[in-house]
């Protein structure tokens, strides 16, 4: 593999989504059908051309482990998904004269504007997490020429790389929990409500799939990891898999 290449295609993806994002805003703004027209069609190459270097970038870096192989399908899906919402949108800017067919048009835009909520967070983050995994065959080439066992990078830059990791993992789950505590509030509660039942009822500490359980909410663990980092509850490790207790039946 081509490190050269492989940062050259991420740089490129990344330059093709930011013109993506400028031009996306523009839909908020009022537009005859030619100019909506013309600025879904921009949108579509835009993205038609981010698909064939993510395929690329895909192929070049499955090969470095089972980190970066689903992030990497996670962009390829989000790329299709976005192409199919645009696609949907150009149908219908086709043949804006029927009424029924502006009355789905609105509702084509809504779902394409919903949908994009959640792409821009995917692909900004499968970059960022590619990007870093670039970097590190980036020192692992400048140093080659070295042996193997100078190869090694030093143990204070692997101690760095590593707190650099968990503030990295710390941040995105900040991030999944702000989006659910914007998108579905009630989600959040019901989570909170739902371990102080647990520990009411003589649980201290409480595993995720209980606290879906109770309070019917899915992938509650992202609403408890939230809650853990700005210290609402506190979160261990037990037999490998995480459980929580909340700060006002903690006997501190």
């Amino acid at each position: 593999m081509k490190v050269e290449r492989v940062r050259e295609v991420m740089n490129r993806i990344e330059g093709l989504h930011r013109e993506f994002e400028s031009k996306f805003s523009l839909l908020y703004e009022e537009n005859s059908y030619e100019e909506l027209y013309e600025l879904v069609r921009g949108l579509y190459s835009l993205v038609s051309e981010k698909m064939d270097l993510v395929g690329e970038l895909y192929r070049e870096m499955v090969p470095l482990g089972e980190e970066v192989e689903p992030v990497a399908k996670e962009l390829q899906k989000s790329e299709h998904q976005m192409k199919f919402r645009l696609e949907e949108v150009i149908a219908l800017l086709s043949k804006p004269d029927a009424y029924s067919e502006r009355t789905k048009l609105k509702a084509a835009l809504e779902r394409l504007v919903q949908f994009h909520r959640i792409y821009d967070y995917t692909v900004r983050r499968a970059l960022q997490i590619m990007g870093k995994e670039v970097e590190s065959l980036e020192f692992v080439e400048r140093i080659g020429g070295e042996s193997e066992n100078q190869k090694k990078p030093p143990t204070s830059i692997i101690r760095k790389l590593e707190q650099i990791d968990d503030l990295d993992k710390k941040l995105q789950s900040l991030v999944r929990f702000t989006y659910r505590l914007y998108a579905h509030p009630a989600d959040v509660h019901k989570v909170e409500d739902a371990l102080k039942t647990w520990h009411r009822m003589g649980l201290l500490w409480v595993e995720e799939r209980n606290v879906e359980k109770l309070s019917g909410v899915k992938n509650a663990g992202e609403i408890l990891e939230g809650l853990a980092l700005i210290g609402v509850v506190e979160r261990k490790e037990r037999g490998g898999e995480s459980v929580y207790r909340h700060r006002s039946f903690s006997s501190d």
